[in-house]
């Protein structure tokens, strides 16, 4: 069974997804810890809408930190990026 072609698809595709879900988790994980070094705190609708940012908008929300630099430029950004 481990040597057929469908089975090893579903493990290839497995472990894809996996590595997808871990790369997102690791990406949240970062910018939360820069938004938390930045903002100490922050509102509860923010951090929902990061937590449902993709990984590729999580990369681009922990470039654009360089030039956020109040919790109003942070919700303009996460306005420009659902």
């Amino acid at each position: 069974m481990k040597e057929s072609v469908i089975y090893q698809e579903i493990v290839s595709t497995a472990e894809e997804r996996g590595r997808d879900l871990g790369k997102r988790e690791e990406g949240l994980s970062f910018v939360s810890r820069l938004l938390k070094h930045r903002f100490t705190e922050l509102s509860p609708e923010l951090q929902q809408q990061i937590e449902n940012l993709s990984l590729q908008s999580l990369e681009e929300l922990g470039e654009a930190l360089l030039d956020v630099s109040s919790e109003a430029d942070l919700a303009a950004w996460l306005q420009g990026h659902r």
